[in-house]
């Protein structure tokens, strides 16, 4: 069996720890990363690991607390941006020291967007700190990088799930952690606000009749309820699960986990423990069909 990794780590904020728990499977499963590629958050953990410090940086996100959080937003006064991002930068340098990614022993590959000549910038040579500041850049929050004549904000812009730009290797097999995936509609759940002994008291179909009634009432006050930052937040949402898709029917993964974007919101990074045991179960689950389908052809 093939155990020789090129691993891709998709964009999508604190989803992304659940690169750390996919990573740990693999390598308890015995296959070696040979090679990695990441973008925004996956372009983070990639750095991390292709660095050695993995074990460093999942503590590190652990330790992470609503208080620590904010404590890293060095928030602007700036039209074009919410946050400078440089304590980010100096909380990732307590983890890593900064160093050449060609200097790296496993081969890193980071994806950004130049956003002046609109196009996607492959990053594999230079500073460690520089490429992944570049790659996590979310648009109107972080403060774009300025390099040469480009302007780079978060890779997942243009190539969220980058498959097409990972490194390989004779005899290598490709695996993806995609935590922009299309949104699950078994978490979407819109439950109505009343209590459920009132409806039991009713007969089943006057019961049933209330309830599609009061449902139909709480989706009208969601549609009501859009703002254009909401608006903005949710179309780029879909552009990026929209690309993960395109993506991965272009380039065929050996092995693919995927979690739904709505699984966890961007930010979520209080649930750092949850996100990475969630990410080791998917990526179980990906490999044990992977195993499962190599034993029917053999």
């Amino acid at each position: 069996m093939k155990k020789n990794v090129a691993l891709v780590l998709a964009s999508g904020g604190a989803r992304g720890m659940a690169h750390i728990g996919a990573i740990e499977e693999l390598e308890s499963r015995g296959y070696q990363i040979t090679s990695i590629a990441g973008c925004s958050i996956g372009a983070l953990i990639a750095g991390i690991y292709a660095s050695g410090k993995l074990k460093e940086g999942k503590e590190w996100f652990l330790s992470l607390d609503k208080q620590k959080i904010l404590s890293l937003g060095d928030f602007s006064l700036s039209k074009n941006y919410i946050v400078k991002g440089d304590r980010t930068v100096e909380a990732f340098k307590e983890i890593v020291p900064d160093s050449l990614i060609e200097d790296l022993p496993i081969p890193l590959t980071i994806v950004a967007s130049d956003i002046i000549h609109n196009k996607e910038v492959v990053i594999n040579s230079g500073s460690l700190f520089e490429g992944v500041r570049a790659s996590v850049s979310i648009p109107l929050f972080f403060r774009p990088v300025k390099k040469d004549d480009m302007l780079l904000v978060d890779g997942g812009i243009l190539n969220a799930c980058p498959l097409n730009r990972v490194q390989r290797t004779d005899g290598d097999i490709l695996v993806a952690m995609n935590i922009s995936a299309p949104d699950s509609m078994d978490i979407v759940k819109h439950k109505p606000k009343v209590a459920p002994q009132w409806l039991d008291r009713l007969p089943d179909f006057i019961a049933d009749f209330v309830e599609d009634k009061l449902m139909e009432h709480e989706e009208e006050s969601l549609s009501d309820s859009v703002t254009y930052a909401s608006l903005l937040s949710r179309m780029t949402d879909m552009m990026i699960q929209n690309n993960t898709v395109l993506m991965s029917q272009l380039i065929h993964c050996d092995i693919l986990a995927q979690m739904p974007m709505n699984q966890y919101p961007t930010f979520a990074f209080d649930k750092t423990a949850e996100i990475i045991e969630q990410g080791r179960t998917l990526m179980r689950k990906a490999i044990d069909e992977y195993e499962h389908s190599l034993c029917l052809h053999n």
